[in-house]
């Protein structure tokens, strides 16, 4: 089966989570993470979720799964300590088109958490389709190992600077040649830099002379 990878946004979308101990915690973690708006179904939880609930973080509903708390849902997650219960959950998704994952029951999974490594927006995300996700995560661990730890800070502002460049150049190959150039260069603020100096070469200083109407040794001096 072909998955398609995909990077889903779920800022202020409504989000269920079915169980709120060991399985479940690291998925709801991740959905608040993505500043979802993260419902919790379970009797109980862990001290982890608890605090979380405590900070407004999440909704939490003290209590047993019932069908009618799909409602209105983009994604469920189904992690609760009894398969017979998170598969369930699932197939209720599936008759409402809802996207569900049934924790570690690959068969129940619409879709699948991949094991990323992350600079700031960057995001790695490594998936063995539920195979085995202990491969993924040690994959991952050795992607993180050669990840630069000023990643993060230097893709800021290469998207700065990348929206700077789309505003300014019509698209084209052109626009799209420079914008891979502007990939492989150290970003700064500094007007000097060499990536904005590529992306905005200053004109040459016989045009500033003309304009001015100085002549090149007075405009250098």
């Amino acid at each position: 089966m072909s998955l398609l990878p995909v990077f889903l946004k779920l800022e202020g979308r409504r989000c269920l989570v079915v169980g709120a101990g060991d399985v479940a915690a690291g998925k709801i973690e991740s959905l608040v993470a993505s500043l979802a708006q993260v419902t919790v179904v379970a009797p109980w939880a862990r001290p982890e979720i608890l605090r979380l609930a405590g900070q407004k973080a999440i909704t939490w509903r003290q209590r047993e799964f019932e069908d009618s708390d799909i409602e209105g849902a983009f994604v469920i997650v189904a992690g609760t300590n009894h398969a017979a219960v998170n598969q369930h959950v699932y197939r209720l998704a599936v008759q409402h088109n809802i996207l569900c994952n049934a924790v570690d029951d690959p068969p129940h999974c619409d879709f699948y958490y991949g094991s990323v490594a992350s600079r700031g927006k960057l995001q790695i995300a490594v998936s063995t389709a539920g195979e085995s996700p202990a491969v993924a995560q040690r994959l991952r661990a050795e992607i993180d190992a050669l990840l630069p730890h000023e990643l993060g800070p230097w893709l800021c502002r290469l998207g700065a600077l990348r929206r700077e460049v789309l505003g300014a150049y019509p698209a084209g190959d052109p626009r799209k040649q420079l914008l891979h150039q502007l990939g492989a260069l150290p970003v700064c603020a500094s007007e000097t830099c060499p990536a904005r100096q590529l992306a905005f070469p200053p004109p040459p200083l016989h045009a500033t002379a003309a304009v001015t109407g100085a002549s090149p040794h007075d405009r250098i001096w």
